[in-house]
């Protein structure tokens, strides 16, 4: 794939509040990390991706994630977001609200079957999980026969990992607690969070 539809690495916050979110949010800004993904379950989720798309929007990507259903898809997009990620396969349902809405859809898979059935309904990007149950190696496996895919790595991926994955062939990353001391988001601690943020840009290969 020749240009990222994303960044390389998105932020996947789940069951946290709004006013944590855009804490995170803030020092993503004019970092490499300028992704972020609110999980659905998460308390006012709406709220969230709306309050981050209307302050950062114009600097940090903002997404969905736990899009399970089609009622969840449909919240996603009027709350803004950009792109909408799953921990299972879209519906045909989800994959039509996504597309005629212009939002990136990235629904989960874990066998190459599923990551093959996943692409030609018209996911953008197909996410790998759970990515750490596999390992770096099951993504070359995978795209020896099926040719070079637009893959997210989800899962047990973390800091200290996520470039064995990207070396292995992923193309993209979502990662949750292997980024930040959840104490640090719970108490909006900008100082650490900003410095978690700069170990991680350290040990990818941008």
């Amino acid at each position: 794939m020749s240009e990222l539809i994303l960044p390389k690495v998105t932020v996947i916050l789940r069951g946290y509040e709004t006013k944590q979110v855009l804490s995170v949010v803030e020092q993503l800004v004019g970092t490499k990390v300028n992704s972020i993904e609110v999980a659905s379950n998460s308390p006012h989720v709406a709220e969230s991706i709306a309050a981050a798309k209307k302050e950062f929007g114009s600097e940090v990507h903002v997404g969905a994630g736990t899009v399970t259903t089609v009622e969840r898809a449909k919240a996603a997009i009027a709350a803004g977001a950009e792109f909408m990620l799953s921990p299972i396969m879209f519906s045909d349902e989800i994959f039509a609200e996504a597309k005629a809405a212009g939002v990136i859809t990235v629904p989960s898979a874990f066998s190459p079957s599923e990551i093959q059935l996943m692409m030609d309904k018209g996911a953008d990007i197909v996410k790998v999980f759970p990515a750490g149950q596999l390992g770096p190696d099951y993504i070359k496996a995978v795209q020896a026969p099926l040719g070079k895919l637009p893959l997210m790595v989800v899962g047990g991926v973390n800091a200290d990992n996520v470039q064995s994955y990207f070396d292995k062939g992923a193309t993209y990353a979502g990662i949750g607690s292997g980024i930040f001391d959840p104490a640090d988001i719970e108490e909006c601690n900008s100082a650490n969070l900003a410095a978690s943020i700069k170990n991680l840009e350290a040990k990818v290969n941008w």
